[in-house]
């Protein structure tokens, strides 16, 4: 029995000016993984590539233990994916989609798919060009979950949304992977919503996985620090993930067997946002600056 929901391997593709390099990660059943970077770091180009949207240049994905080239009939069948972008068309409404996604999967339940509908609020018969976009969103989600895929790809579903909407959006992904069989891939730039719900965080910076990991192992293997701009100098420096500096005081990611390293400093435990945004601070050739009055997370 495999218990992997995503498993990809030396990951490779290249096009224009753009590299996506030996992209490797995995993600059991039954979790979240938020999938983090910059704009244009090639998160979407993954989906894309697991999706099959894409050609690969080298590397393997397998989910749910299937190959996604090979066995992509089928694991399409068992798959939901939701993007940003809307596929609706302004002048259908959900009843239409709904006849026709019931003839697309065989695990199609209409029932199901009501109870999404009633659940949010959804009208049957009205156009999709008088929706708000959170009405989109879940209206995609309601005809995405109503064949009860067991892997869900899900490519900044939130984005634009307004905070009622996506807090509603984070419960009930979170409600749906407590099955322990249902696995979710999160990408997104607003980082926060991993803070709610994810397990697991990958992290890509200009086409290369540069950390994935637990959440607790986050926390467990990464601190930042805050101190005098006299505590770094050059060996430590080169111990950092990524720093910010100031006139007189800086902050940095660092692992915790390193903390000794910067002397008297404060230490803090860090979010999704500091491990993202400090690895691209570390990737940068420019130097980033803060003021320098800051202010730390709890100390730990």
């Amino acid at each position: 029995m495999n218990d992997m929901a995503i498993e990809v391997r030396d990951l490779c593709k290249s096009f224009g000016d753009f590299k996506l390099s030996d992209v490797s990660f995995s993600l059991e059943k039954g979790a979240v993984m938020g999938l983090v970077g910059q704009n244009g770091a090639g998160k979407t180009t993954i989906i894309k590539l697991m999706l099959n949207a894409l050609d690969r240049d080298s590397g393997s994905i397998k989910l749910m233990g299937l190959d996604n080239i090979r066995d992509e009939i089928e694991i399409k069948t068992q798959l939901g994916y939701v993007a940003d972008d809307d596929y609706l068309l302004v002048t259908s409404n959900l009843k239409k989609y709904a006849k026709m996604f019931a003839l697309m999967y065989p695990t199609w339940d209409q029932k199901l798919f009501e109870q999404y509908a009633t659940r949010w609020e959804l009208p049957p018969t009205k156009k999709f060009g008088e929706f708000s976009k959170g009405m989109k969103m879940k209206a995609m989600f309601a005809l995405t979950l109503a064949h009860k895929p067991k892997l869900l790809l899900l490519d900044e579903p939130t984005s634009g949304l307004d905070p009622v909407a996506r807090i509603e959006v984070l419960d009930f992904l979170r409600e749906i992977v407590s099955d322990g069989e249902t696995s979710v891939l999160f990408s997104t730039h607003i980082t926060g919503d991993l803070d709610k719900i994810a397990d697991y965080i990958t992290v890509v910076i200009d086409g290369k996985v540069t950390e994935s990991l637990s959440v607790d192992a986050v926390e467990d293997k990464y601190a930042v620090v805050q101190g005098s701009i006299s505590s770094l100098n050059e060996e430590n420096e080169k111990l950092a993930v990524g720093i910010r500096r100031g006139h007189s005081s800086f902050e940095a990611l660092v692992e915790r067997r390193y903390v000794s390293s910067f002397g008297d400093v404060s230490v803090h435990t860090p979010n999704v946002e500091n491990l993202l945004t400090f690895s691209i601070w570390g990737n940068r050739a420019d130097i980033v600056e803060i003021e320098d009055k800051t202010e730390g997370e709890k100390d730990v």
